[in-house]
């Protein structure tokens, strides 16, 4: 049998190396996976951060449940996501009352409030003014309302009772 352990480690050593092959990042297996990861928070460490930056959060039906749609959740936030509402905190200086996170109910897509990018925050004076001041208008959002970006890439839409924001960065976290 000693002719066989040459064979074995050949295939072993095949096999490793397919099994690299497989699993690199952006080939084989995985080849579908985007090429950055996305760091994912709790509902806690967000609710933590948000405390901390003095921002606030509300639900209409005063909970936290991401599968409920009038529960406000953080769950799965995305922790660009919570960085970029501590950055425009403190750029804007305004209070900031979060009334919509990761809960089921909003429009689906890849830059959804279920994956973890966008917030919405209650409208207020200082936050509008900041906003449209800052910000470059860049025209109507495909569903009618009116929207700014940021030098970040982030987008801030106007949907009426409160600011859709979709946070693609941490904008200079």
């Amino acid at each position: 049998m000693p002719s066989s352990t040459p064979r074995l480690r050949s295939l072993l050593a095949t096999g490793a190396l397919l099994g690299a092959a497989l699993f690199a990042p952006g080939v084989g297996a995985l080849a579908a996976a985007p090429a950055f990861a996305v760091d994912k928070i709790s509902h806690a460490t967000a609710t933590s951060m948000f405390s901390a930056s003095g921002i606030t959060w509300s639900s209409s039906g005063g909970c936290s449940n991401r599968n409920v749609s009038t529960c406000t959740s953080f769950d799965q936030l995305n922790l660009a996501t919570a960085q970029g509402a501590q950055t425009l905190k403190s750029a804007s200086g305004c209070a900031l009352n979060i009334t919509g996170g990761t809960e089921t109910g909003h429009a689906s897509g890849t830059y959804s409030h279920w994956n973890g990018y966008k917030l919405d925050f209650g409208k207020n004076t200082c936050l509008t003014g900041y906003v449209q001041n800052t910000f470059t208008y860049i025209g109507l959002r495909g569903d009618g309302y009116p929207q700014w970006q940021a030098a970040s890439g982030n987008l801030y839409a106007d949907e009426g009772s409160h600011w859709d924001v979709t946070f693609k960065t941490c904008g200079g976290c």
